[in-house]
């Protein structure tokens, strides 16, 4: 990415308070360096990304490199929010990794068929989270090319 000062930013929707504490430790386990943030649920994503709200004042919402996706949130869930982002032209090229606990086949074929860029099952041990933190980092900032934000 050409801006540097954003490559790094991680957004993760997700309404479980401890299921964030579990990633902002496994992220810090992981050594990635980078920012992660998170927003509660689908609109407040939205609100996020299209810089609305609480998130209008300059600065307050870098762009992000990454989205993790949860699917079930309040207001507005994980398939609806995905939908918003990649129906957006300013947004659809943002990367969205959907990080749920389901694994059933139609939540995997649905996310995909909306444009998600990977689905992974949460893992229930710690270890493993801690990996899928560091895989994430190493894949989506230090290996693939994203394209500039339009």
């Amino acid at each position: 990415m050409n801006d540097t000062s954003k490559a790094n930013v991680i957004l993760m929707a997700e309404d479980d308070s401890d299921d964030r504490l579990l990633v902002k430790d496994a992220v810090a386990e992981s050594r990635w360096e980078g920012d992660l943030r998170f927003v509660e649920d689908g609109e407040d994503l939205l609100d996020y990304l299209k810089h609305r709200g609480k998130y209008s004042q300059f600065g307050n919402a870098p762009r992000p490199g990454l989205i993790l996706l949860d699917l079930n949130m309040p207001r507005k869930d994980g398939r609806e929010a995905l939908r918003e982002i990649k129906d957006d032209t300013e947004l659809r090229r943002i990367p969205v990794v959907v990080l749920s606990t389901s694994k059933a086949g139609t939540d995997i074929g649905r996310m995909y068929d909306l444009g998600a860029n990977s689905f992974i099952a949460k893992p229930i041990q710690f270890e493993a989270l801690v990996n899928v933190m560091r895989l994430l980092g190493q894949y989506w900032f230090n290996t693939v090319e994203l394209p500039a934000p339009k």
